[in-house]
């Protein structure tokens, strides 16, 4: 009688990963449908506070429990500093000030790399030999994959790009950083009210970024809005509260490698929404990908 329930949820465990990757993805669909109509800081306040509602109505419906001591408090606010605010406002602000889509893909690749390199220091987790060859060929099928974007890029557009691509480095930097501290100090407590403190840091952390480095434009047009309700349920509010038990259930390496699958999702999603032809080596890619990612998690 109860084998069912457990085959239920061993498949639902199953899912998660998959899951995360397509609406994780689709960050990069919402980026490319709010650019026109609102400045990216400015559109990523609104997903902030509008996640924090919909997690604090969420969270007071199921009488979820918050956070009772003070530096529980503490972490959950500076992890989402690192995992929200500084990671999405670096990512967004340099792609909105001319780095190209592909350049920053290729750099959300080398945070599987280096969260790799320092999952033995700062997370006491050993890398196999095992690990290490899905992780690099992840990566050689990733640049397959953002190969025939990568040539189309002009290298003196690249030169320009200089303080983007700086900006957008240091939002990965932030997001590895993020999930070790996620990892080392929020072990326990309710994810839902946990999520509610991360994305009010994150909104604090934004607000005066957007109010120095933009004009704070935002028209509210049907694509607009569609981008932001996505992007709040989809995207902030199931695909990182997928991230967070991931982190909690599992090692920070093993959940970081799932980011290689990202682009090439992403890629059959624009395929799929926008027509962009799709080129056999991105295809080859993209399959490359997938077998270094289940190399590298497979226990």
């Amino acid at each position: 009688m109860n084998k069912r329930p457990q085959i239920f949820d061993r498949s639902l465990e199953r899912a998660i990963p998959i899951v995360f990757v397509l609406l994780w993805s689709t960050g990069w669909i919402v980026a490319r449908l709010a650019a026109d109509g609102a400045d990216p800081l400015t559109f990523l306040l609104f997903r902030f506070a509008g996640a924090a509602m919909c997690l604090v109505v969420y969270a007071a419906v199921a009488g979820a429990s918050w956070p009772r001591a003070g530096m529980d408090w503490v972490h959950a606010l500076a992890s989402g500093v690192l995992l929200h605010g500084l990671y999405l406002g670096g990512v967004w602000w340099a792609i909105g000030h001319g780095l190209p889509a592909s350049i920053s893909a290729l750099l959300a690749a080398l945070q599987p790399i280096l969260t790799a390199f320092l999952a033995p220091r700062l997370a006491a987790e050993s890398i196999t030999a095992r690990q290490w060859t899905g992780i690099f060929l992840g990566f050689g099928g990733l640049l397959l994959v953002l190969e025939p974007n990568l040539l189309k890029v002009d290298s003196s557009h690249l030169w320009t790009a200089l303080l983007p691509l700086f900006v957008n480095a240091l939002g990965m930097l932030s997001l590895t950083l993020g999930t070790f501290y996620q990892k080392r100090f929020i072990r326990t407590g309710d994810l839902r009210t946990v999520s509610v403190l991360q994305f009010v840091s994150a909104f604090l952390v934004t607000l005066p970024l957007a109010f120095f480095l933009e004009d704070m434009r935002i028209t509210w047009t049907h694509q607009t809005i569609a981008a932001l309700v996505w992007s709040i349920l989809a995207v902030s509010v199931v695909s990182i509260a997928l991230l967070l038990h991931l982190l909690r259930r599992g090692e920070v390496a093993r959940s970081a490698q799932l980011i290689y699958l990202v682009p090439p999702t992403a890629a059959l999603q624009v395929f799929l929404l926008f027509g962009e032809r799709l080129e056999p080596i991105q295809l080859a890619g993209m399959i490359v990908t997938t077998a270094g990612v289940a190399l590298a998690v497979k226990r």
